[in-house]
């Protein structure tokens, strides 16, 4: 398990609301796996490997992606130049300067099925490592021969999500400890997100709480059919986004709100 907390963060434990973030496509603009995939010789992955994924487990196949890059001679030097120049998608450094004039408000955590080196290695570069309070992902670290190994975050019993992560499994025991520590709750949780597992953590939002789902992802589009659904639904608002001022434009409202 991977829960990396930034001992830099020295914001007073006063934040009314807590804003967690998904990582991949969601603070950066793309897949940070596509981007490792095109240092390969080839800039793709061979056939077999391909077609070992298992539905469901994708994990796991990330892993072995990681592992034949080591064999094809892949550098750390080279993931980590890859990493850092993936751009974010837009407006979220506005949302970040944002955020960052009012660290009282708000409580930043990154929720992702990435890794750590890839989130550490991006966050830092960008400048914005020291907004978040805590970062929980899949560890990964470098071996002997310079592959770098990615393992699971946790064992789960959800049936929703893959089993390596389940986000609403994270929410709610980060939400109990830190209500724990501080001797209140957040006033409000804001998720920002885009992908299928991200529709899972939704579920432990109440009606003061939103979802910031980007816009025509899958996320937006599953919390959709839930809304239509008559037996499955979300009692936290959503809000879809395209860019992060769409994002900012609402947080000020909350800001506002007394």
């Amino acid at each position: 398990m991977a829960s990396l907390s930034n001992p830099n963060h020295t914001v007073p434990q006063d934040q009314r609301f807590l804003v967690l973030f998904d990582f991949d496509e969601t603070i950066i603009s793309e897949n940070s796996d596509d981007v490792a995939v095109r240092l390969l010789p080839d800039q793709q992955l061979p056939a077999w490997l391909i077609n070992s994924y298992r539905e469901g487990q994708y994990h796991e196949f990330s892993a072995k992606i990681l592992a034949y890059m080591a064999d094809q001679g892949v550098t750390k030097e080279s993931i980590q130049s890859a990493v850092e120049k993936i751009p974010p998608n837009p407006g979220l450094l506005d949302l970040f300067h944002y955020l960052q004039s009012h660290q009282h408000d708000f409580e930043l955590v990154v929720v992702s099925d990435a890794n750590t080196y890839f989130i550490e290695t991006w966050l830092e570069h960008t400048g914005v490592r020291h907004l978040f309070r805590s970062i929980f992902t899949n560890p990964s670290y470098f071996d002997a021969r310079g592959g770098l190994v990615l393992r699971p975050f946790h064992s789960h019993s959800c049936p929703r999500c893959p089993e390596n992560m389940c986000k609403q499994a994270i929410l709610r025991e980060y939400l109990a400890a830190r209500e724990q520590e501080r001797g209140v709750g957040f006033q409000r949780v804001f998720y920002v997100g885009d992908g299928s597992n991200d529709v899972c953590p939704t579920q432990a939002l109440g009606p003061q709480d939103t979802v910031f789902a980007r816009r025509d992802y899958p996320m937006h589009r599953l919390l959709l059919e839930m809304q239509q659904s008559q037996s499955a639904k979300i009692k936290a608002n959503m809000v879809p986004w395209v860019t992060g001022d769409d994002i900012v434009d609402c947080l000020e409202k909350m800001v506002k709100e007394r």
